[in-house]
């Protein structure tokens, strides 16, 4: 029987775990209902994350390799293979392919999409995406779901029109946060080794205020590495020449001083945020740049909040608890979080990664307008050349065998 793989475009709104259940229970409607009589397998970020934390709870190898390392070791895109091997000996009827291209460099992604339709020959096929690019281009059967009843529609035709959300205007910030000098970060002829390992070499980069840029490079590149050398979370800054905010490291400077100055997101940063706090006690720790509210806001503060949620259409959630809210509602209010202050240096590493379209569009719209209507100078971290988002000037790391060499790009 011919194998006929099919696409199904879901929303933030929906609780995407839910809905897998359903299918890989067995108790799935309508137009999948034919799954129910077939074993699957889902291969996903969540899925990885799992055996990750079973190994380490355990320390064992759960998914045995050659070297028999546990996948935690491996960059990003060898677990994803590893764990494609792991599925497929596994002798499904049909697997689940979820959100596939998030963290994944472009040439993987081509890598892996080719594998995909390889295995369509084979397997059934599922493929779930949030936004409506990413469907794979042999899929021909599309689908969309709205909402937690699970029910099937055609998918639409995207027009790619796209309305102002912002109105051409965002909060004030409630206090400026001081550095009157011109260079935020510079690197001077950086290395970095891990265990005789190179990472990067002689990095030379230079970041002045109000400037919006954008690092690219490879899995393994060394993007990472270069983040938290700047937020101070990696002690390989001392002994090197780099100064933040215009003082060299290693020269008596407090992380809490950087933190106050620098605002940041990043995807692994909902890992942190476990306790039962409301939508706005975790905006509103952007202020203090603490996991957790310990300290009572100030009105103006709480007003701002207010002001904010309104604009991202969550003031119906303001009293939810964080881990109640899907997991777009998360990585957006976790956005608004590091924008709150208005910090004179915003990091945003994969801001993107898991948002639908309509989400997407909210977030490159913001980053435009605080491009447009403030002196933030922003990093932004992404393997997507998004077309809507225009940094000046990007930063490209490329592998190679003494570690990353950095170059400097105009759009």
């Amino acid at each position: 029987m011919k194998k006929e793989p099919i696409a199904i475009l879901i929303n933030n709104n929906v609780d995407k775990r839910h809905f897998i259940a359903t299918i890989l229970g067995k108790n799935a409607s309508e137009k999948l209902h034919k799954y129910n009589n077939l074993k699957g397998f889902l291969f996903s970020d969540i899925a990885i994350k799992k055996y990750i934390e079973e190994e380490y709870k355990y320390d064992i190898v759960k998914i045995a390799t050659n070297n028999n390392r546990k996948l935690s070791e491996f960059s990003t895109g060898e677990r994803r293979k590893i764990f494609l091997k792991y599925c497929l000996n596994q002798k499904p009827d049909f697997i689940i392919f979820d959100s596939i291209f998030d963290h994944l460099d472009r040439t993987s992604q081509i890598e892996l999409a080719d594998k995909i339709k390889d295995l369509s020959k084979d397997f059934e096929i599922i493929q779930l995406v949030n936004r409506t690019d990413d469907i794979l281009n042999f899929i021909e059967t599309k689908y969309q779901i709205e909402d937690n009843n699970f029910n099937l529609q055609q998918l639409k035709t995207n027009n790619k029109t796209y309305t102002s959300i912002f109105k051409n205007e965002i909060p004030n910030a409630l206090k400026k946060i001081k550095f009157e000098e011109d260079t935020l970060v510079q690197f001077n002829n950086v290395c970095v080794n891990y265990n005789n390992r190179p990472i990067v070499k002689n990095i030379n980069w230079t970041v002045k205020k109000g400037e919006f840029w954008q690092l690219i490079g490879p899995n393994g590149a060394g993007k990472s590495t270069l983040l938290s050398l700047i937020t101070g979370e990696n002690p390989k800054a001392y002994g090197q020449d780099i100064y933040i905010f215009g003082q060299k490291k290693g020269s008596g400077e407090s992380i809490w001083d950087l933190k106050k100055r620098i605002g940041y997101f990043s995807t692994t940063i909902t890992e942190l945020f476990n306790r039962n706090q409301t939508l706005e006690h975790l905006i509103l720790s952007g202020y203090f740049d603490s996991i957790g509210l310990y300290k009572k806001p100030q009105k103006t503060q709480l007003y701002t909040v207010e002001q904010w949620l309104k604009i991202i259409k969550l003031s119906a959630y303001k009293n939810t608890p964080f881990l109640k809210l899907s997991s777009g509602q998360q990585r957006i209010a976790l956005i608004i979080r590091a924008i709150i202050k208005q910090p004179p240096l915003l990091i945003l590493d994969e801001p993107l990664e898991g948002l639908d379209d309509k989400n997407t569009t909210l977030v490159t719209q913001l980053i435009n307008l605080l491009v447009l209507k403030t002196e933030i100078t922003i990093l932004y971290v992404s393997h997507r050349m998004e077309p809507r988002l225009l940094p000046k000037t990007i930063f490209k790391l490329t592998p190679s065998k003494e570690g990353s060499i950095g170059e400097i790009l105009k759009k």
